[in-house]
Protein backbone atom coordinates (compact mmCIF):
# COMPACT_ATOMS: atom_id res chain seq x y z
CA UNK A 1 0.00 0.00 0.00
CA UNK A 2 1.63 3.15 -0.95
CA UNK A 3 1.31 6.88 0.51
CA UNK A 4 -1.42 7.78 -1.74
CA UNK A 5 -3.54 5.05 -1.10
CA UNK A 6 -3.08 5.30 2.60
CA UNK A 7 -3.30 9.13 2.99
CA UNK A 8 -6.83 8.33 0.66
CA UNK A 9 -8.50 5.73 2.80
CA UNK A 10 -7.51 8.29 5.99
CA UNK A 11 -9.26 10.99 4.28
CA UNK A 12 -12.12 8.46 3.82
CA UNK A 13 -12.79 7.57 7.71
CA UNK A 14 -12.29 11.27 8.82
CA UNK A 15 -15.06 13.43 10.12
CA UNK A 16 -16.37 15.94 7.54
CA UNK A 17 -14.74 19.56 8.60
CA UNK A 18 -17.35 22.30 9.38
CA UNK A 19 -17.63 24.97 7.05
CA UNK A 20 -17.12 27.69 9.81
CA UNK A 21 -18.82 29.46 12.79
CA UNK A 22 -21.55 31.32 12.60
CA UNK A 23 -21.01 34.29 14.46
CA UNK A 24 -24.22 36.19 13.84
CA UNK A 25 -25.98 37.51 16.74
CA UNK A 26 -29.15 34.68 17.50
CA UNK A 27 -31.51 36.80 18.44
CA UNK A 28 -32.18 40.92 19.64
CA UNK A 29 -30.83 40.93 22.86
CA UNK A 30 -27.51 39.67 21.65
CA UNK A 31 -27.47 41.98 18.94
CA UNK A 32 -28.69 44.82 21.25
CA UNK A 33 -25.48 43.61 23.81
CA UNK A 34 -23.14 43.30 20.95
CA UNK A 35 -23.39 46.55 20.02
CA UNK A 36 -23.39 47.93 23.75
CA UNK A 37 -20.41 45.86 24.35
CA UNK A 38 -18.36 47.62 20.76
CA UNK A 39 -20.00 50.98 22.05
CA UNK A 40 -18.00 50.05 25.67
CA UNK A 41 -14.96 49.01 24.06
CA UNK A 42 -14.62 52.33 22.25
CA UNK A 43 -14.68 54.06 25.01
CA UNK A 44 -12.20 52.41 27.44
CA UNK A 45 -10.05 52.65 24.24
CA UNK A 46 -10.72 56.47 24.85
CA UNK A 47 -10.08 56.36 28.07
CA UNK A 48 -6.76 54.52 27.91
CA UNK A 49 -5.77 57.31 25.43
CA UNK A 50 -6.45 60.30 27.70
CA UNK A 51 -4.99 57.97 30.96
CA UNK A 52 -1.78 57.68 28.42
CA UNK A 53 -1.86 61.36 27.49
CA UNK A 54 -1.96 62.25 31.56
CA UNK A 55 0.95 59.53 32.81
CA UNK A 56 3.22 61.68 29.60
CA UNK A 57 2.08 65.22 30.52
CA UNK A 58 2.80 64.15 34.19
CA UNK A 59 6.11 62.52 33.19
CA UNK A 60 7.47 65.89 31.08
CA UNK A 61 6.69 68.24 34.04
CA UNK A 62 8.83 66.00 35.89
CA UNK A 63 11.61 66.18 33.72
CA UNK A 64 11.33 70.06 33.15
CA UNK A 65 11.46 70.43 36.44
CA UNK A 66 14.51 68.40 36.81
CA UNK A 67 16.10 69.87 34.38
CA UNK A 68 15.56 73.15 35.53
CA UNK A 69 16.59 72.55 39.19
CA UNK A 70 20.15 71.44 37.59
CA UNK A 71 20.59 74.90 35.52
CA UNK A 72 19.80 77.46 38.88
Amino acid sequence: MGSDELKNALRKHRKPSLAGVDLSPASTFDALLEQRIGHLERMVDELKARVNGLVFLVAGAVIIQIVLGLFR
